[in-house]
């Protein structure tokens, strides 16, 4: 019977909706965070009576036809990159996008990866680095001395240093966007890294056409609503209790079928 078949590939579809649905509220306070969204397709037809064809001599044709389906299948599960609020932290190394694009990391192994987490530090070097202690383009050095770090919108990072009344520039920081966000692959650790679906990265400064300015003191938010996800999340329960008794019901009716052949 079919409909055991048919209704297995809802309840598996509606699992991995469920996990999507899981790992967006997991991450409601990671920074940077985008939430994903899964899509669905139905799968190929059994065509016993093909729509359109003829079904006399006289040339009448068949108005529907009769086509079944074989069930459903995850088609994507994408992300969805709109930007999430900004939090104030008042940590002048707390830097935040407003607007398109990305922070530019420069990985161990030399790989070039790309992040909205803007919760930087300062490494034993005083370069600013990542969370994870990745240095964070084009490698901007603090001196130690130091006395306060200004980062402008323009992504221009000043420093002023004892015995000097204008503000030394230290580095210029610079942000990146894709032609197909969503074609990024995530590492994890907010970090994610150009494919082929992505398209080239493409490099700009901060504030000017396409790109998005730098809010020093501010981090940006996971774009998860929890109104959404519990809303979507028991959809999806429900869709699976549905599917799970059409596995109930086609059970009964083979446990009915054969008492009937004995």
């Amino acid at each position: 019977m079919r409909a055991l078949s048919i209704a297995a590939t809802g309840m598996m579809a509606q699992e991995t909706n469920v996990e999507v649905i899981a790992n967006n509220l997991a991450n409601m306070n990671t920074t940077g965070f985008k939430r994903q969204q899964a899509e669905f397709q139905d799968l190929l037809y059994q065509n016993i009576v093909q729509p359109g064809t003829q079904s006399s001599d006289s040339g009448t044709i068949v108005p529907a036809g009769i086509q079944l389906g074989a069930g459903v299948r995850t088609a994507a599960v994408y992300r969805i990159t709109s930007e999430g609020n900004l939090s104030s932290t008042s940590n002048p190394y707390d830097l935040a996008i407003q607007g398109a694009g990305y922070f530019h990391v420069q990985l161990p192994d030399g790989t070039d990866a790309y992040t909205r987490a803007g919760n930087f530090a300062l490494s034993a070097s005083g370069q600013i680095v990542t969370d994870q202690g990745y240095t964070v383009a084009p490698g901007i050095a603090v001196p130690s001395n130091a006395l306060t770090i200004t980062v402008n919108a323009q992504g221009q990072v000043q420093a002023t240093l004892p015995g000097q009344t204008a503000p030394q520039t230290l580095g210029q920081l610079e942000l990146v966007r894709f032609p197909n966000e969503d074609g990024l692959n995530a590492l994890g650790g907010n970090l994610y890294t150009e494919t082929p679906a992505s398209g080239s990265p493409q490099t700009g400064v901060p504030g000017s056409t396409g790109f998005g300015t730098i809010q020093q003191g501010y981090l940006e938010t996971a774009n998860v609503n929890p109104v959404e996800e519990i809303t979507a999340l028991i959809t999806a329960q429900r869709a699976y209790e549905m599917n799970s008794k059409v596995v109930t019901a086609a059970d009964n009716m083979m446990q009915q079928t054969a008492q009937l052949g004995g």
